[in-house]
């Protein structure tokens, strides 16, 4: 996503999503993944979230922007990042947890089912992960990024092969029930 390599992106994207945050979402992940469990973020952008999931746990944050990975470094110098595309997830670590606030609304169909594969792989046993994305059966195109709605059902039958569903609410961003977030917990083979 060569859009948010730009500095001038990334603070409009900022000014943009100013007040919103995952807090009702990291509420959801405390009462599955246990306090101080290790957890990677996909998308962390300004790192918002990330500070919400960091009052509760070991954290990664991870993003496919360097702007944004340099931009949070700045104020937090320690911070754990790591440079990673939400699709192919390359990364030897193993984690918990993984948990992303629309982010993977920017893959078409045949990469998210590549990020649950990858996502099932480095995910510890009875790991858990959080998605939420935006309700809908539409694909649109600004300045160069993806944004894919998907349909309920579409998203559950994707995770099935990999996931057992612990919960698929849907909620309100900016009217009734045009999000979703998907809790789930990682399954073995039989």
């Amino acid at each position: 996503m060569g859009y948010y390599n730009d500095p001038k992106n990334v603070e409009d994207y900022i000014d943009m999503a100013a007040g919103y945050d995952g807090q009702e979402l990291v509420a959801a992940l405390t009462i599955y993944l246990p306090a101080g469990a290790e957890l990677l973020e996909l998308g962390m952008g300004p790192g918002v979230d990330l500070d919400l999931l960091s009052q509760h746990y070991q954290v990664t944050g991870s993003d496919n922007s360097q702007v944004f990975l340099d931009r949070y470094r700045e104020v937090n110098e320690v911070a754990d990042l790591l440079l990673l595309d939400a699709e192919t997830i390359q990364t030897s670590r193993r984690f918990a947890g993984i948990y992303s606030n629309k982010v993977l609304h920017h893959l078409s169909q045949e990469q998210l089912e590549a990020s649950f594969l990858r996502q099932h792989a480095i995910l510890l046993p009875q790991g858990i992960a959080l998605h939420s994305f935006w309700l809908g059966d539409e694909e649109e195109f600004t300045h160069g990024l993806r944004f894919q709605y998907y349909p309920e059902d579409l998203l559950l039958s994707m995770v099935a092969p990999h996931f057992t569903i612990l919960e698929s609410i849907r909620y309100a961003e900016f009217e009734a029930d045009d999000s979703l977030y998907l809790i789930l917990k990682k399954t073995e083979p039989a």
